[in-house]
């Protein structure tokens, strides 16, 4: 692997209207990166642009498999330096299983956002990044890929699918010049479960997690972006604490 330059790029990022999305995207504009913002709402997408002037944007639903091939088409022929990818977009919404089968809608549109959502997207736009002879898949996972809330089954579930498919296609595109980086958050401030989330005490602040990770990449190379608030779950299997983990992050004694 080489590292990723920080400046010159131009940079797709999924749900880049709000969260970690958009503070990611205002961070790769300030060091200099055409930075092209995604999302299902225009009027947040224009208003994040509008903020940082430069800055694009396009409505894509993620979710819409049938969608993908065209918005990558357009945005290519638009930007045809395009040499990175953010694969942002997600959602996290609790599940009760017990109501089965009341929750399934639920799982199928995390699976949809979450997970089919980064493969149809990389899928479309990799022979283009192929032909640029450097350029950047990122996804993002979570610490639940490692340690799973069970309050979030499937929002968990899609984020170890997430790793394991990071692992595999940066093994599989090694010899393309095309590098895969995962990031992982741990619980962050923002609104992916309700506002609440972004106050809360216990979450890490989106600036300091911004921070870290911009960091983390500039010293790069590096095939994981893990923050030290996120390594007691990343590490947790390696370190032998899995089950102590779990029982930690699901209330249990």
């Amino acid at each position: 692997m080489i590292p990723m330059k920080m400046t010159g790029n131009t940079v797709l990022i999924t749900g880049g209207g709000s969260g970690i999305g958009k503070a990611l995207a205002e961070a790769f504009h300030q060091k200099g990166n055409k930075v092209i913002i995604a999302g299902r709402r225009a009027d947040a997408l224009e208003a994040v642009a509008k903020a940082n002037p430069g800055m694009e944007y396009r409505v894509l639903d993620i979710a819409d498999g049938a969608s993908i091939p065209a918005f990558a088409e357009e945005l290519t022929k638009s930007f045809p330096d395009l040499n990175a990818v953010l694969n942002n977009a997600g959602i996290m919404v609790p599940e009760k299983i017990v109501e089965a089968p009341g929750y399934i809608d639920t799982a199928e549109q995390t699976i949809a956002i979450n997970l089919l959502g980064p493969i149809r997207l990389t899928a479309a736009l990799l022979p283009h990044l192929k032909s640029k002879g450097e350029a950047t898949v990122l996804t993002v996972s979570s610490g639940l890929a490692f340690v799973p809330l069970s309050l979030t089954p499937t929002y968990s579930a899609t984020k170890a699918a997430i790793h394991s498919y990071s692992q595999s296609i940066r093994q599989q595109l090694k010899d393309t010049g095309v590098d895969v980086v995962e990031i992982a958050p741990p619980y962050v401030q923002t609104e992916l479960m309700g506002a609440g989330q972004a106050s809360d005490p216990r979450a890490m602040p989106l600036k300091d997690f911004i921070a870290e990770v911009m960091q983390i990449l500039e010293s790069g190379p590096v095939e994981e972006v893990i923050v030290e608030r996120c390594k007691p779950l990343r590490f947790a299997r390696e370190n032998g604490k899995e089950a102590e983990m779990f029982n930690m992050l699901n209330g249990m004694h």
